[in-house]
């Protein structure tokens, strides 16, 4: 790869998009593994113990994925998120046996009912990227029965929260990510988003490039269209590598549009458990090897992660656990 002003550029800017196209940098694709709500009770191929996670990531590595954002679960009770480092130690070493060139992001967003201190105790476990809500999240859902033969069956549950994400928290863990050497993921889902990223640069928790991510469609986030995913873009800061995710039927539209522009997508069962219309996933790999055939019809192609190393800023050689 050249040069940084090669995938560097201000995405919603005309000009620039014109004299890029037909030669944009290759696309990073995230594979979303899990998540930390639903689970085998919304798609029986979503995984859920570290065995799983890891199977599954390989078959989405083999596919095409470039880093893979996952959530640990809690080996005792596999509907619940893990709250302590020693699991997430498990569940990136065993990613890494099997996909010894993968990025690897945990998430500090975690599950509901999780304590703060909780959604950081990944970063021990050396993630190289790590996700980063940028402002509060307010969403109401129900998730699905789980029945019996599934393990530790429960009732069907409804939630209706919100995550209190202050300046002094969301700068918090930008802090934390920063002394274990963590990439921050931000996670932006409207045009708030914008001020706290600029937050964190003015008090130097957060190094160019940023890797920042559109979150639309979400509860309480911006609605998926086309007009405000150029809208949030607008807002970005400069030295920006912009990636977009969409949730449910939205992500397949989103992530199509973010690789027109020239940005980088995420796919995955966290968001989303469907193929298309009334098929459910069979599994990452093949909402990953729709994205990569997609890249490749554009002319974008698809990252390595060595490519990706290098856009972000990351150590060339990958993390060991």
């Amino acid at each position: 790869m050249a040069g940084k002003s090669d995938f560097l550029w201000r995405y919603a800017d005309a000009y620039e998009y014109m004299e890029r196209v037909g030669k944009m940098p290759p696309v990073i694709i995230v594979c979303s593994c899990n998540g930390g709500v639903q689970g085998k009770e919304s798609n029986d191929n979503l995984p859920e113990t570290a065995d799983e996670i890891a199977d599954s990531v390989y078959g989405a590595y083999q596919a095409g994925a470039t880093m893979v954002h996952v959530h640990a679960r809690d080996p005792k009770n596999h509907t619940r998120p893990a709250t302590t480092t020693d699991v997430w130690a498990v569940v990136n070493r065993k990613i890494r046996e099997r996909c010894p060139e993968i990025i690897i992001n945990n998430t500090t967003g975690g599950g509901p009912d999780m304590t703060m201190d909780e959604r950081l105790q990944c970063l021990p476990a050396r993630p190289e990227v790590a996700s980063l809500n940028l402002t509060p999240d307010m969403s109401k859902f129900r998730i699905a029965a789980r029945k019996a033969p599934l393990p530790f069956p429960r009732d069907e549950q409804e939630f209706d929260e919100c995550l209190p994400f202050t300046y002094g928290l969301v700068n918090r863990f930008a802090s934390e990510m920063k002394k274990y050497g963590v990439k921050p993921e931000m996670e932006t889902y409207h045009s708030g988003g914008a001020w706290v990223m600029r937050d964190l640069i003015k008090n130097g928790v957060v190094e160019a490039p940023y890797w920042i991510q559109t979150v639309m469609g979400y509860q309480t986030a911006s609605w998926p269209t086309f007009e405000n995913v150029v809208h949030l873009v607008r807002e970005m800061p400069e030295n920006t590598l912009w990636l977009t995710s969409g949730i449910g039927p939205h992500q397949l539209p989103m992530t199509t549009f973010a690789m027109l522009l020239g940005g980088h997508v995420r796919v995955g069962l966290e968001d989303n458990v469907y193929y298309k219309r009334g098929e459910k996933a069979k599994s990452n790999a093949q909402l990953v090897e729709r994205a990569a055939r997609l890249a490749n019809e554009l002319n974008r192609g698809v990252a390595t992660p060595a490519q990706a190393r290098q856009m972000l800023g990351l150590s060339a050689v990958p993390s060991k656990y």
